[in-house]
C-alpha cells in the first residue's frame, strides 16, 4: 500500500491530463465500433473508430465517414458527448463533477486543473471550472435556440432541434462536425453560405469558444472598461480581431470576386473565422487559389487562445514572438505589450511551441505526400488541420491509408493536449507541487 501511494504521488499533472484524454478517446472508440453506432448496423473498423473518436475529443472535425449519413443517432450522440468533453476539457469536467458531488478537491487535482485550462494560479480554480461548465452550457443552449429557427424549418421539429443542438455544441467547442451531409456528403455548411442566422450564430459561437474563458471572465468583471483588462486579454482581443479582419479582406477581393456581393461578404467572413479552429466551411476549399489555401494553413496553425475550446499554437504565442521580433528591431532588451514586460519564460515557451508545431506539421505533410502520392500542399493542408485541431480538408482524408491516418491521429492528439504538456510529461523530473496549503496564525508558548 505504501509503495502504491508513493507511485501515485509521483504522477505529474501533465501525465494525468494525457491519460484523461487517452482514456476518453479509447472509450469513445469502443462505443463507435458497436454496430448500434452505425446506420447500417455494421461494426466499424477500430482504426476508423479511433480516428473519429480522436477527432471528436480533440475537437478537430476531420472525418473518414460523413457524420450524418454513416453514424446512427446513437453514434452521433456519442460523437457529441466526446466533443463536449474534449471542448471543456476532461479534467475540468471531472473536477467540477467531484466538486458538485461534495467530494474534497485536493492540491494535486487543483494543480492538474490549473495546467489543463492554462490558469495563472491555483487559487479559485474549482470555482473557475464551475464557471466554465455553466457558461458553456448557457452559450450552447442559446446558440441551439437561434439555430433551431432555421433547422426546424428545413428538417422538421425533432430533427431540427437535434441539428440545432449538435451544431451549436460543435461550433462552440470549435469541433467542426456537422450533420448537413444528409443533403450532400461532406458538404459541411455550404448550402447555408448566405443564410444570415446560420452564419452569424456559428461564427459567434466559434469566436466566443476560441477567445478563452479567462478572457470572458475578465470582460464580465470589467465590462467596457478596457483599461482594466489584464494584458493577456488585451493581447487576445487585439490579435483575434486582426486575424479575422485581415484574412476576410483578402478573401473578399482575391478569392470570391466572381460571386454576388452578399455571397462574397458572408463567405469571406466565415472563411476567415473558421480556420481558428472550427472546421466548418461554407465554400468549396478546393477551388481556392494556392495562396488562399496557404493562408488558411497559417490560420489553422495559429489557432485560438489559451484556456479556450480551440487548438493551434495559440494567438498569444504568435503575439509574443511578434513582440520579441519588434523588440529586436528596436534594439530593446525585452518584449512588451501595453506597458507590461513579457516574462522570459513565456518567450522561451513560445519559441519552443512554434518549433514543435512547424516541425511536426511539415514532417507529417511530407510523409503523407510521399506515401499517398498527393501534392505537398494538399498533404500540408491536412496535417495543418490536424495539428491545429481544425477539421478543414481538401477532401483527401477519407481515402488515406492506415499509416497516414495514424499520423493525423497523432497530430490531432498533440494539437489538443499541447506540445509542452507532452514534453513535460515525458522528460520533466518529478518534483513536488508548488501549490501549498493556506497559512493561518497559531499562538504557541
Amino acid at each position: 500500500m505504501a509503495a502504491g501511494r508513493k507511485r501515485y504521488r509521483h504522477i505529474t499533472s501533465f501525465q494525468i491530463i494525457i491519460a484523461g484524454f487517452f482514456g476518453v478517446i479509447l472509450l469513445g472508440s469502443l462505443l463507435l465500433m458497436l454496430p448500434v453506432s452505425a446506420r447500417g448496423g455494421q461494426a466499424t473498423p477500430f482504426l476508423n473508430a479511433l480516428f473519429t473518436a480522436t477527432s471528436a475529443v480533440c475537437v478537430t472535425g476531420l472525418v473518414v465517414y460523413d457524420t450524418a449519413t454513416y453514424w446512427s443517432a446513437f453514434g452521433q450522440a456519442v460523437i457529441l458527448l466526446l466533443i463536449q468533453i474534449g471542448g471543456m476539457g476532461v479534467v475540468t469536467i471531472a473536477v467540477a463533477v467531484a466538486a458538485v458531488s461534495g467530494r474534497k478537491i485536493g492540491l494535486m487535482q487543483r494543480s492538474t486543473l490549473q495546467e489543463a485550462i492554462s490558469a495563472p494560479k491555483v487559487g479559485g480554480i474549482v470555482r473557475m471550472s464551475k464557471f466554465i461548465i455553466r457558461t458553456s452550457l448557457c452559450i450552447e443552449l442559446a446558440g441551439a435556440v437561434l439555430l433551431a429557427v432555421v433547422f426546424c424549418r428545413d428538417f422538421g421539429m425533432l430533427k431540427g432541434l437535434w441539428y440545432a443542438l449538435f451544431h451549436s455544441v460543435s461550433a462552440f467547442c470549435n469541433a467542426g462536425f456537422d450533420l448537413i451531409g444528409i443533403r450532400e456528403p461532406f458538404s459541411s455548411l455550404m448550402t447555408y453560405s448566405a443564410q444570415p442566422i446560420v452564419n452569424l450564430v456559428i461564427m459567434s459561437l466559434i469566436i466566443i469558444g476560441g477567445i478563452g474563458f479567462y478572457t470572458w471572465a475578465d470582460i464580465g468583471k470589467n465590462k467596457a472598461n478596457i483599461k482594466k483588462y489584464c494584458m493577456q486579454s488585451k493581447v487576445i482581443l487585439t490579435v483575434t480581431a486582426f486575424l479575422i479582419a485581415a484574412p476576410a479582406v483578402y478573401f473578399f477581393f482575391c478569392e470570391f470576386s466572381d460571386q454576388s456581393l452578399v455571397q462574397r461578404i458572408w463567405k469571406s467572413l466565415f472563411q476567415s473565422v473558421t480556420p481558428r479552429t472550427a472546421g466548418f466551411n461554407t465554400a468549396d476549399l478546393t477551388i481556392l487559389t494556392e495562396t488562399g489555401q496557404m493562408l488558411m494553413i497559417i490560420l489553422m496553425l495559429i489557432g485560438g487562445s489559451p484556456g479556450s475550446t480551440a487548438g493551434g499554437m495559440k494567438t498569444t504565442t504568435i503575439a509574443v514572438l511578434g513582440a520579441l521580433a519588434l523588440a529586436v528591431f528596436r534594439k530593446k532588451d525585452y518584449a512588451h505589450f501595453f506597458g507590461r514586460r513579457v516574462p522570459e519564460e513565456a518567450v522561451r515557451n513560445a519559441a519552443t511551441i512554434l518549433l514543435m508545431y512547424v516541425s511536426l506539421f511539415l514532417a507529417g505533410g511530407m510523409v503523407i505526400s510521399y506515401i499517398e502520392d498527393v501534392s505537398l500542399l494538399e498533404a500540408l493542408f491536412e496535417t495543418g488541420s490536424a495539428i491545429g485541431t481544425v477539421g478543414l480538408t481538401l477532401g483527401i482524408t477519407p481515402g488515406l491509408g492506415g499509416i497516414s491516418k495514424l499520423i493525423l491521429i497523432s497530430l490531432m492528439f498533440f494539437g489538443r493536449v499541447g506540445g509542452l504538456t507532452l514534453i513535460f510529461a515525458a522528460v520533466s523530473e518529478r518534483k513536488p507541487y508548488n501549490a501549498r496549503l493556506p497559512q493561518e496564525r497559531i499562538t504557541v508558548g
